[in-house]
């Protein structure tokens, strides 16, 4: 029970009740909450400032944890792309010179996705940075792993041709020589057998008699036949698919025609020494995209490594050409 509260009156020289009227009592007690409730939103403002609520803190863990998770899927995003750049680099420097495919342009590789706002979405968070850095790197990964699929079903396919595109690519001597005593002239600057200057010799020289077989030294269709009194004389040209044709000049017979197939091993004409040819001989080139290359390097077929190695040192002798 409260204890009640007294007060001396001057007047009547005695202590009296202190009597407190209903009106006051409301007026303290709405002072007090009042007061108590401006503390308690200052207190709650503080404490909400300098600390966490549990749901924040909670909240604060997960989005830690999301972060973390991001940084070790970017991170995982990372190997993936290092992994398919050496797949890339197997493609264009293995794979696609054995089957002889043009390696795929980088700025196809590396080409990016159009749009501005492709990521707008992801912007204006605390953590967007990180969030549009991995969606990039995912964009670009799905990207050239779609690229690099479709050139490995190119590759597919090439593999499955091989058999037909080494069956077709020179790969034997144009006569038989199994002594090696008919090569007379290799491919490089030689002098002239007439003009006695130094000129260039696209081809290689094989002596042999007149009437001497002459062997298509790959599969392909005979795509020129002509007689002529000058030059490569009567000749022939094979094209071998893939970009490889065959020359064979200075012939005194053919023996195939325009349009026909022929099969490596296949006997396409004779021995001779029509147009600028000063003794009988056959005159043999390869030609890889219109460029001539060194026909040497395709006689793997019929030659040990040893008559190779013989056969590289004779024809890279200084020596005068029979045409």
């Amino acid at each position: 029970m409260p204890k009640a509260k007294y007060y001396f009156n001057t007047h009547s020289l005695k202590y009296e009740k202190v009597v407190t009227s209903w009106r006051k009592r409301i007026l303290r007690i709405l002072g007090f909450v009042t007061t108590a409730t401006v503390f308690s939103v200052v207190i709650v403002y503080i404490a909400y400032s300098l600390f966490d609520s549990p749901k924040e803190k909670q909240l604060k863990r997960e989005i830690s944890e999301l972060t973390l998770q991001y940084e070790i899927l970017q991170q995982r995003v990372d190997q993936a792309y290092y992994v398919l750049k050496d797949l890339q680099a197997r493609d264009d420097n293995i794979y696609r010179v054995v089957f002889e495919a043009e390696p795929i342009p980088s700025s196809v590789r590396e080409a990016g996705f159009g749009g501005i706002d492709r990521y707008k979405s992801l912007e204006g968070y605390e953590n967007s940075e990180l969030l549009v850095s991995t969606t990039k790197k995912l964009d670009q990964l799905t990207k050239q792993m779609y690229i690099q699929s479709k050139s490995f079903d190119e590759i597919i396919k090439l593999a499955k041709s091989k058999s037909e595109m080494l069956a077709s690519i020179p790969a034997i001597q144009p006569i038989s020589n199994n002594d090696l005593k008919r090569m007379a002239s290799g491919f490089g600057y030689r002098i002239h057998p007439i003009y006695k200057t130094t000129k260039m010799h696209y081809g290689m020289d094989f002596t042999a008699p007149t009437g001497t077989d002459i062997y298509a030294s790959g599969n392909g269709t005979v795509s020129k036949v002509e007689y002529s009194k000058r030059g490569l004389g009567t000749h022939v040209i094979i094209d071998h698919g893939y970009g490889y044709q065959t020359i064979y000049g200075h012939m005194s017979k053919i023996l195939i025609r325009r349009g026909q197939k022929v099969k490596r091993g296949d006997v396409i004409g004779k021995v001779g020494s029509t147009g600028t040819s000063t003794a009988p001989h056959l005159h043999y080139e390869v030609a890889k995209q219109g460029k001539k290359i060194n026909p040497i390097n395709f006689f793997y077929n019929d030659l040990s490594p040893e008559e190779y190695e013989t056969m590289i040192e004779m024809s890279s002798r200084s020596n005068q050409s029979f045409d």
